[in-house]
Order: C-alpha cells, then structure tokens, then sequence
C-alpha cells in the first residue's frame, strides 16, 4: 500500500477518513481517544500543505436524517482547541463540492447522515471522490466495514493510500499474528462462543494459552458442569468441543455467583461443580484469579479482549480487575482492543501500561481472524499506480 507519508499532497484537497466516532454526553466529550489517536494525521497533512477534509462516522443515525445528538459538531468544537493556529470550518452541506484553501481544514458533518453510506452506494461514494485529489484511509476501526466513505470512494479516486494510526494498527498486529514472543497467552472475555467462533480458532492456531471469562467460560465449563441459569450457549457444544480439544484453553475452576442478576446482587464464590440450579455465574473466583494471574506472569506476548465478568456491578469487578491489572502490570508485549477492553482500561486508568490499545473492535477481532480487513485488500490497488 502506498504511505500517506511518501506522496506529494502540496495544495491537493486530500480526503481523510479518520474514527472520530467518540462518546458525546450533553454535547460534551467524555473521551477524546480517538481524535487524539488522529491529530498526527492531521499534523502530517498540515506539514505537506494540503487542503484538508475530514470525514468520520458518528454512532449510528439514520441515514438521511440530521440529528444533533450524532452531529460532529462537539468535535470540531475540540479540534479547534486542539489546534488553535490552524483554520478549521465546519461543513453540513459539501456533497455538491465545498472551497477550501491550502493548509485549511474542513470537517465534514457525519458521513451516515448521507444516505448510501453503510451501503456503500455508488453515487455517494463518486461524490466524495470529487471532493479530492488523494484519499486518506486512517480509521481502521472501520477498515472492515465496506462503506461508501471507507470502500466505494476507492473505485472513482485517482490516488488512494493508508495513513500513519492505521499503518500502525496494521503493523503491530502483524507482528503479533505472524512473529509473537513465546509464550503467547491470550486473554478473551465476552458474552458468547458462537460470536468469537473464527476469532477463537484463529488465535488457537498461535498462542500457547488461552484464558477465557465471561459468557464464553460458562459454554466451556458446561461442557463438564451445570452452570445454574448462568449465560451460555449449550447449542453450542459441539463446537466448543472442538475448540477445546485444541488443550490450550483454560477456563475458571470457581466462579462468584449470585441468585439476581443486579448492581446489588451479593457475590458468593464457589467452585464451578457446586453451582446451583437458581445461581448463575458473574465472575471469575479467587483461585481462578491466582492461577490466571500466574499464567500471565509466564507470557511474553499478551493480547487480550473482552472483560471476565460483568464488571459494571462492583461485586463482580474484582476478575477482570485483578486480570486487567496483571496484564498492565507484567513486562510482556501487551495488545488489547474491543470497546469492553477499553472501558475496562480507562475505568482502572491502566492506559499508559498497555503497550498498544488498538482503536478497533469489531475490526481488532476480524484482523486476527483473517489477518486482512476489505478496505486494505482495496487500497493495495493503488501500489503500483
């Protein structure tokens, strides 16, 4: 793929499509991640004098439609504090074409307020192209999303190539699939097997231990134990089977448990054989939590995605607390990503002792699986132009 940083883009109207979908509370920001994960993009278009349009997603209106409550307007508002030297405007309207001078920046209001976006329609996507001279792909949060503003606009573009945050993504998680430092120990939580199936036998393929928490433990311990009215899939079984035959997967030899599933609920700790009929599982236990935590301690590559238990109840938060926290806390290459994983992260502020946060989740999850994204298969289309 051709590097944003190796072309020419003085006085050219560059398109970059960056993830500023952030969460917005009363028009306020509640964590500028993403936009920050974004501005040496920025800086880097600024410095090769380019007349610069951003675009981004924002949540999931309907298409068509304006709706304050996804606007994008709250980050403009940031990104003009964040850049105080720079001139930056604000466009609703810019399909039918849009002035913007060298050095300029022009945010354009959300790309799924455009009818056609997440079906990446034809007519909206040769609308952006003749927005610009160069596309810029830079979110890989939506590199696995095939949309008008990530895929269609590749087809009527002169010049497409990747920018420096999705490079980066691509780059370390490469790594991580094709050269990891042994042992690998993978940490997955989450609600279902049948939902992380690919994700999972994709990663058995390569990491040496595999710890699993939440909904996907209770479909293995069921395999073995009754798990009470706990979350799982014994539709499922014969898969998990499979998968765990693989034995390099480790699930929780106790569990806290509860008869209510409440922020109130008391947590009591019993092993996975006693697990009654009316009790279901929300935790990992505390042998469970040593034994993991040891594992951990052994690894020289980590990843890790998915929490080990319902921790927005603080009676069940010590699993993934204690998990979160040996991981942070330990030597090894640590990667993590998904949308759970990073609340996890910035609830115990363990953001600066994770190695790499990736800005992804559904497509941190369909990289590992297919070690691609559709937006990067497009892109490498232009290499040799």
């Amino acid at each position: 793929m051709i590097h944003m940083k190796d072309i020419e883009l003085t006085n050219k109207r560059v398109f970059i499509r960056l993830d500023l979908n952030v969460p917005i509370d009363k028009n306020k920001i509640t964590s500028s991640e993403r936009i920050d994960r974004s501005i040496p993009t920025i800086q880097l278009a600024l410095k090769k004098n380019a007349r610069i349009l951003l675009a981004s997603h924002l949540g999931r209106p309907k298409e068509g439609e304006y709706n304050k409550r996804f606007s994008l307007f709250p980050v403009f508002q940031y990104l003009k504090k964040k850049l105080p030297t720079v001139d930056i405007i604000f466009s609703q309207n810019y399909l039918n074409g849009i002035q913007i001078q060298p050095n300029q920046i022009v945010l354009l209001e959300n790309v799924r307020f455009n009818c056609g976006e997440t079906k990446n329609n034809t007519h909206l996507a040769k609308k952006y192209a003749q927005l610009c001279d160069v596309f810029v792909m830079d979110a890989f949060a939506t590199a696995h999303r095939v949309e008008s503003s990530t895929h269609g606009i590749c087809d009527f573009v002169k010049t497409a190539c990747i920018g420096p945050l999705l490079y980066s993504e691509i780059k370390i998680l490469k790594n991580i699939l094709n050269k990891p430092k042994r042992p690998m120990v993978t940490i997955i939580g989450g609600a279902k097997v049948s939902t992380k199936f690919k994700l999972l036998s994709s990663l058995l393929k390569i990491t040496d231990t595999m710890l699993v928490g939440g909904g996907i433990a209770n479909t293995f311990i069921s395999l073995f134990h009754s798990v009470g009215k706990s979350l799982h899939e014994k539709n499922f079984h014969k898969q998990a089977k499979k998968l765990y035959s693989s034995n390099k997967i480790l699930f929780p030899s106790d569990s806290r448990v509860s008869t209510s599933y409440s922020e109130q609920a008391q947590a009591t700790v019993k092993p996975i054989s006693q697990i009654s009929d009316n009790e279901e599982i929300l935790d990992i236990g505390d042998k469970t939590i040593d034994n993991y935590e040891k594992i951990i301690n052994t690894a020289k590559t980590i990843l890790w995605n998915g929490p080990m238990g319902v921790f927005e109840f603080p009676n069940f938060r010590k699993g993934t607390e204690k998990i979160a926290r040996a991981i942070a806390n330990h030597s090894a290459l640590s990667v993590s990503g998904g949308g759970d994983t990073i609340a996890v992260i910035d609830l115990f502020d363990l953001k600066k002792k994770i190695s790499y946060i990736s800005t992804g989740g559904g497509a941190f999850l369909e990289f590992i699986e297919n070690k691609t994204l559709p937006v990067i298969e497009r892109l490498k289309r232009f290499k040799n132009k």
